[in-house]
């Protein structure tokens, strides 16, 4: 089955055309046939984060070049059309253009670039197509069965616009959609194990030994989930107030770190780390370190730097920055720890899974892995580069909801972003 990926839930363009099929030993076997990424950290970091309307726009222009340039990896033949074919084409299908109009009319940079480019070409023949990285056979792939796209969680602003292309490249070349939670995307994204004997993107997704936990930290969230069988979710802790990567931001502000704070804080915990010693005796508190549940705070951690910061004379040397950069980092970590070692005892996990952006973390990383190793349970941690927002994610949860996918007569024109979209306890 090959799916194509939207991702554009905050300050990433993300498009994937994927392979998935299941095989039978009972793994998933993923082939990525495309992925790419366009971020705006460098465009956002003038204003110390991310602008929603801004980031949309960026969305807007970039979706279709970036399509483009998956559709040519891909190897797609493109199949030009005549003029005589294209106006005809349209005549005959106006119905088609003016929904796609209707749908794309808040988005005119969107409209304007996808009526340049997607009716001068025709869907995706069945052709064979050579894997670029791998010397293997070629292999016969018939189009794009499936269009997996982020509803939510994320910016609304953001959301919208995936959603809306999604919208119209399925009225253009009739392939349903598939709506998808972004966070479920975390989870599955980390069960991914790439496959070394055959090529760097074929990856193999087993399913975990239940029950599973996942970790969930990122900059809008920070959640445990447990899973006691595939695809069946609940929420068994939750942040009160700030998520985990919201806090670094902050804190990398008071210190007048740039954007994004999460990288700016590790690398001066590392360095002084490196320096070797004891910790900082700037010390900060673990909040609900010791609470009878599961639940997060993060805030009052953040203002106890604020606080910290304003007793100090200024400005603050780079060495106290370190310090402070350090005393952070182990707070957060130690909470965020022990939390998940509650919940092991709990619940009796067998697999723990990591997701997020916050995943990146080197200190966070180490932690759970000596967590998993003590505990004797299987750490499924994303690869570095699976753990910022990206569409392969997207692809996998369309995956398994693929029996939710609607089409122009099943509810497709009835698709909504959901900005504070929550998590599934069941499967979609």
């Amino acid at each position: 089955m090959i799916i194509l990926g939207i991702e554009t839930s905050c300050d990433e363009t993300a498009l994937s055309i994927i392979e998935i099929n299941d095989d039978t030993s009972g793994s998933t076997e993923v082939k990525i046939i495309a992925n790419e990424i366009l971020s705006q950290i460098a465009l956002h970091k003038q204003y110390g984060g991310v602008f929603p309307m801004v980031a949309k726009r960026e969305h807007a222009k970039n979706l279709v070049p970036l399509f483009r340039k998956i559709i040519a990896e891909s190897n797609f033949l493109e199949s030009r059309i005549t003029n005589h074919e294209l106006k005809s084409g349209l005549q005959n299908h106006s119905h088609i253009l003016k929904n796609v109009r209707m749908i794309l009319e808040r988005e005119p940079e969107l409209l304007k670039r996808f009526l340049e480019f997607i009716p001068t070409m025709g869907k995706p023949p069945t052709r064979p197509v050579r894997n670029r990285e791998c010397s293997q056979r070629d292999s016969a792939y018939n189009g794009i069965d499936l269009i997996a796209v982020t509803a939510g969680p994320g910016l609304e602003p953001c959301l919208w616009t995936g959603i809306n292309f999604a919208k119209a490249l399925s009225l253009a070349w009739h392939i349903p959609v598939v709506a998808t939670n972004h966070m479920e995307g975390h989870i599955l994204v980390s069960l991914l194990k790439r496959n070394e004997e055959l090529s760097i993107i074929n990856y193999q997704l087993s399913i975990p030994e239940f029950p599973a936990l996942a970790l969930l930290i990122s900059g809008g969230h920070t959640e445990l989930v447990l899973i006691k069988e595939w695809l069946n979710y609940e929420i068994v802790g939750r942040t009160r107030d700030d998520a985990l990567g919201e806090a670094f931001d902050k804190v990398a502000r008071i210190l007048g770190l740039p954007y994004p704070g999460g990288p700016a804080i590790s690398a001066l915990a590392e360095k002084q780390r490196q320096l070797g010693g004891e910790a900082s005796k700037l010390a900060l508190p673990r909040p609900m370190l010791h609470s009878n549940n599961l639940d997060f705070s993060f805030s009052g951690l953040k203002t106890a730097v604020l606080y910290l910061v304003k007793k100090l004379p200024a400005p603050i040397d780079e060495k106290t920055k370190a310090e402070i950069a350090r005393e952070f980092e182990d707070a957060a970590t130690e909470v965020v720890v022990e939390k998940v070692k509650k919940a092991i005892k709990l619940y009796g996990v067998e697999t723990l899974i990591l997701g997020g952006g916050v995943v990146a973390n080197k200190n966070i990383r180490r932690a759970f892995e000596k967590l998993a190793n003590e505990s004797g349970i299987a750490l499924k941690l994303p690869a570095i580069d699976h753990t910022t927002d990206n569409a392969l994610m997207i692809v996998l949860a369309g995956y398994f909801n693929r029996n939710n996918a609607v089409t122009e007569t099943s509810g497709l024109l009835e698709l909504k972003a959901n900005g504070n979209l929550s998590f599934p306890y069941t499967k979609m």
